[in-house]
């Protein structure tokens, strides 16, 4: 009986170290988010995202106060400590007290990577510092299949589609498929966090599954060039070029960062040339179309945009609460009001990622704290995620963009007119300015020609109510929502 008891004690001790670290982790990648925030405004858009954005935050070492910053290669981490290392341990220094010294090195697990070997036998150079992460499908004595540098949760079953993104899934889906695909190269153009990177990992799962001996290569266009650069200093490039061209799929992330290296550029466009002439299937990502990715060779914009340019828009609010709901999946039997989940979707808008985000850091705090996770909990918890997504909309906007849509005159918001083609439309407009506005009921009818209150509450109560029974009306408010959210 006492050593069940003591199994017990100790079994509880571990989870409650596990949710510690966990919470631990949320609160330093939400501390993460502010600073990064506040280096790209400090540094530019471009110096941010190929030297910033890659880091990685590790833990703390409570005894010395020293957090580590994890980066994909030397290269880069040796270049962002010798420009950038004061900087940011100032910056961690006053976001969080118990940090008191920052330590930038290489990712542990990206410094070595398997040996490949080419279709003839030979090695391609690996300096055990290599930045290319390569995914090779290989059949050992147990029938297992491998794929060294491609997130294993990163799969088609766990991207949540929508509107949004339903054509760069199904895009995804077929370059991955059995079946050669009517196109290639699939070129995918999103905003940060809103789920390109995921089809990435997702094709390269896929393709396996598919074909289970293939040779996957997946990189950034940083690492690209990273691995270019060693390869042409260590006379290499014969070794570097037929590497690269072994490989049965190309998947290559970030594409905007391969802007103005001229040689690099080249090589890339020879590849791809190489590649698509046997039939090989490749896939590339950025955050911009080809055509705006300023300092790129024509040539190589051409074969960019020649298969299908696949464009993921910014989640809807539906698209959102559906990425909520299958991710609370993971916190079962842990309940979330649906209040809360309407809220987090509603105001967390710029991206997928950090839509996530948020949603672990409030359950995070609430097992932590032993508080049920609600609407007043999630206000206080997510003050700087929500205030950073909060983008003020108006009851002003709100009209205006109404009247747009049923092509109506700005005057009847406030008409006494009582004609159905306008009626409609001045209650969808006050709904709208209920749902998407701070504004009181006897505020919002001020603003409709000085309506009682009791005007506007029936006007809401009516358009929830038609968006029940009424596909019409509720595609109308769908429209409108992603209009003014956007």
């Amino acid at each position: 009986m006492g050593y069940n008891t003591d199994k017990a004690r100790t079994t509880r001790r571990k989870a409650d170290d596990d949710l510690m670290e966990d919470a631990e982790a949320v609160n330093l990648a939400a501390d993460w988010a502010d600073i990064s925030q506040g280096l790209k405004k400090d540094l530019g858009h471009q110096l941010h995202s190929q030297w910033i954005k890659p880091i990685q935050v590790g833990g703390i070492t409570k005894e010395t106060g020293t957090l580590d910053l994890f980066l994909p290669t030397e290269f880069s981490a040796n270049w962002v400590k010798d420009r950038f290392h004061d900087r940011l341990q100032l910056a961690w220094k006053i976001m969080r007290s118990d940090v008191r010294t920052v330590n930038i090195q290489v990712h542990p697990g990206r410094r070595q990577l398997p040996e490949l070997r080419l279709d003839d036998g030979r090695r391609p150079a690996n300096d055990g510092a290599s930045a290319i992460a390569v995914a090779a499908g290989s059949i050992n004595d147990s029938g297992f299949t491998s794929s060294v540098g491609l997130d294993p949760s990163l799969t088609f079953q766990a991207f949540i589609t929508g509107e949004a993104n339903v054509l760069a899934c199904n895009a995804a889906q077929r370059m991955a498929a059995t079946e050669q695909p009517q196109f290639s190269p699939l070129y995918l153009k999103a905003a940060t966090g809103q789920g390109k990177t995921h089809l990435l990992h997702a094709i390269g799962h896929g393709f396996l599954a598919s074909h289970p001996r293939a040779r996957i290569f997946y990189c950034s266009a940083e690492r690209f060039m990273v691995e270019f650069v060693q390869a042409l200093k260590a006379n290499q490039m014969i070794e570097f070029k037929a590497r690269l061209r072994s490989f049965d799929l190309l998947l290559v992330d970030d594409i905007q960062f391969i802007i103005g290296k001229a040689s690099a550029q080249e090589e890339l466009l020879y590849t791809i040339d190489a590649l698509l002439a046997e039939g090989k299937r490749l896939v590339f990502a950025a955050d911009r179309a080809p055509q705006a990715l300023d300092g790129v060779e024509p040539r190589l914009l051409s074969r960019l945009s020649m298969g299908l340019v696949a464009d993921i828009q910014a989640a809807d609010i539906e698209l959102r609460k559906k990425v909520l709901v299958s991710k609370l999946a993971r916190f079962a039997p842990l309940s979330v009001p649906e209040d809360v989940i309407d809220f987090l979707a509603r105001t967390i808008t710029r991206n997928v990622r950090e839509l996530i985000g948020g949603l672990n850091k409030l359950i995070a705090y609430a097992q932590l704290t032993g508080q049920e996770v609600s609407l007043q909990l999630a206000e206080e918890q997510l003050t700087d995620i929500l205030s950073a997504n909060r983008r003020r909309i108006t009851i002003d906007e709100i009209q205006r963009t109404v009247c747009q849509f049923y092509r109506i005159d700005r005057s009847e918001m406030s008409s006494k007119r009582r004609a159905r083609a306008v009626v409609r439309p001045r209650q969808v407009a006050m709904y709208l300015s209920k749902v998407l506005t701070p504004r009181s009921y006897p505020e919002i009818g001020r603003k409709f020609g000085g309506r009682d209150h009791s005007t506007v509450i029936h006007a809401v109560r009516l358009i929830e109510d038609l968006r029940t029974r009424d596909a019409d009306m509720d595609g109308d408010v769908r429209s409108l929502l992603r209009q003014l959210e956007s």
